[in-house]
């Protein structure tokens, strides 16, 4: 349970709490010092740790953004959780500047060390992700091709169906009769 004054402190930034106590986060599995400038998370989500090697017993990571281990996380390990984070939330709307602040680091900073890991945007990659979760609800239910668009953040039926068609050769019609057709 976090109190008044841990609350009071992470909302402040208050920097005469660091090394005080650490706070998690378990919508983003990270850890702060209260003073760090991320986004306020909801109070409900924090979990207040006495030392960090606790937060990090019970799964959770450092924080890119104000390192509450004065350590440098590897790039690695923040795109491992930019792709979860994506796969978790790819219905949803996803920008640059919403990732950044959940995953907490700079937009241009994400961008630009996701693209020379994995060699796409962010971006690139939520469009795979809702494409491929698009292909599994064609497969797996009667919806309308709007409806799964829809389910899976592409609001625009049409660039949906662009999109499906650019990656897979088929429209979701196309897809989805198909699927009728091996199933007959």
């Amino acid at each position: 349970m976090v109190t008044q004054s841990e609350w009071l402190a992470i909302k402040n930034n208050d920097t005469n709490y660091d090394g005080k106590f650490w706070y998690a986060v378990s919508s983003t599995k990270i850890f702060c010092r209260p003073s760090c400038p991320s986004r306020l998370p909801k109070r409900e989500n924090i979990s207040i740790y006495s030392n960090p090697d606790q937060a990090l017993a019970d799964g959770f990571r450092p924080c890119k953004r104000c390192r509450p281990l004065n350590a440098i996380v590897s790039n690695e390990i923040w795109v491992k959780e930019i792709d979860n984070f994506l796969e978790e939330n790819y219905s949803n709307n996803i920008t640059l500047e919403y990732l950044a602040n959940e995953i907490h680091g700079s937009e241009s900073y994400l961008r630009h060390v996701y693209k020379d890991l994995t060699g796409m945007t962010p971006q690139q990659r939520l469009t795979i992700i809702r494409l491929d979760a698009a292909k599994s609800m064609l497969i797996n239910s009667e919806n309308p091709v709007k409806s799964i668009g829809e389910q899976v953040g592409i609001s625009n039926p049409a660039y949906f169906i662009k999109l499906f068609k650019n990656q897979f050769g088929v429209t979701p019609k196309q897809f989805q009769s198909k699927k009728h057709d091996i199933n007959s």
